[in-house]
């Protein structure tokens, strides 16, 4: 198991993890709200024994017992100031409102006037009210009934809400967290790979001098022409291999060049030093092509294409090379006849690290998309790729404008 398979199962137990907390955090606000609904109703059983009693008291109230009594069932009914309720008779008429915010203010010279506009807000209200479960009926004498409809208290409406509203403010958070740790590890990672390429660059330095020296003195003694051709060129590719390295991490120079010309390039490069039962063939566009790229970089990106599909058809079959103008963008395809990826490989193939070989470091495609996304603002990806069915590649440069395109088609 290598370090992404663990970075996956790890994040896969940390959301599991996350939405059992979630779960139980709405399972336990929930219950708590039906609690205090509960409450809330056996308080308006209260409030409607006390409104029948009163309703069923001798019209005198005489007796000073009696009198009590009517004082401790007001003293009930006026008791409720959270919860809002409207009391009608069996006609729908409406006898008593509390706790509701009126849209006019009430006169407190006439309590009892209830002006229109409030009239017609109550009566909305009970409307509304009345297709809710949230009601109860008082039986005051045989065939006479009244009925209380009520609403959710503010603190019950406010305690159903704030699970919903914890657990968004939670995913905001962790959303803004992931990223920011994502950026982190993103750029930690661009810094491992800039101090890598700068220190590969520097300890190639040394030793591609030191041939270049020999060279010279091999020339100079009359050594085999072609030999010391041959290792002309082996250090022209150290060379240039070491300027790539040395180009990570600050922003290459971007010049107008042909994308198909460095393709073709770096293609002939590698066809020469494959195995000879790969066939490497190459189709590039007969249309102008022109965009904003650093060749060297393009042929890197080249070379680690073809090189993945010999590695994947080991020892014989066919890379085909194609380069065609596609929407504005010149896009470049690499197809071979090889084993193929896995589902799994294709998700982790431009992940730094990842690797399916022995010997590999796993920094060749991530390195490539760098170039191309990154450098570019192109795009690459796979196509398609099934196991032993091959795999295509392809990534998209934008190309620029006529009038670029012609200053470069006329440039000396």
């Amino acid at each position: 198991m290598n370090i992404y398979d663990l970075r996956r199962y790890g994040a896969v137990a940390f959301m599991a993890v996350a939405a059992a907390a979630i779960v139980f955090f709405l399972y336990y606000s929930n219950s708590l709200a039906k609690e205090v609904s509960a409450q809330e109703r056996e308080r308006m059983q209260v409030w409607a024994d006390a409104t029948r009693e009163i309703a069923r008291s001798a019209p005198d109230g005489s007796g000073e017992s009696e009198t009590a009594r009517l004082n401790f069932l007001l003293g009930i009914i006026k008791s409720n100031r959270t919860i809002p309720l409207i009391l009608t008779d069996d006609s729908g008429n409406i006898l008593d409102h509390r706790n509701f915010a009126l849209p006019e203010a009430t006169d407190s010279r006439q309590p009892l006037f209830i002006s229109d506009a409030n009239k017609e807000f109550l009566r909305r209200k009970l409307s509304q009210l009345r297709k809710t479960p949230n009601v109860i009926h008082i039986e005051i004498a045989p065939g006479i009934s009244q009925h209380i409809y009520y609403e959710d208290s503010r603190l019950l409406r406010n305690l159903s809400m704030f699970p919903y509203v914890a657990v968004g403010i939670m995913l905001v958070f962790a959303t803004v967290a992931y990223f920011a740790i994502r950026a982190g590890r993103r750029a930690e990672q661009n810094r491992l790979w800039t101090g890598l390429s700068k220190e590969t660059a520097h300890q190639l330095g040394t030793p591609i001098s030191s041939l270049m020296a020999w060279v010279e003195i091999m020339r100079a003694q009359g050594a085999d022409k072609d030999m010391v051709s041959e290792m002309d060129k082996d250090i022209d590719r150290l060379t240039t291999v070491a300027s790539r390295f040395s180009k990570i991490g600050s922003r290459p120079k971007m010049t107008p060049g042909d994308p198909g010309a460095a393709v073709r390039h770096a293609a002939e490069y590698m066809r020469a030093r494959i195995s000879r039962g790969i066939a490497l063939e190459l189709e590039v566009t007969s249309e102008p092509l022109v965009a904003e790229m650093s060749e060297p970089l393009i042929e890197w990106v080249m070379e680690c294409l073809i090189k993945n599909a010999v590695d994947a058809m080991e020892g014989a079959g066919t890379i085909a090379v194609s380069v065609r103008k596609e929407n504005g963008h010149a896009a470049v395809y690499v197809t071979d006849t090889g084993r193929g990826m896995s589902r799994k490989t294709r998700k982790n193939v431009f992940r730094p690290g990842f690797t399916t070989k022995e010997r590999g470091w796993g920094l060749g495609l991530p390195l490539a998309r760098r170039i191309i996304e990154q450098y570019h603002s192109g795009k690459i990806q796979i196509v398609s790729s099934e196991p032993d069915a091959g795999t295509t590649f392809r990534f998209t440069l934008p190309l620029i404008s006529s009038t670029d395109e012609t200053a470069f088609r006329n440039r000396p």
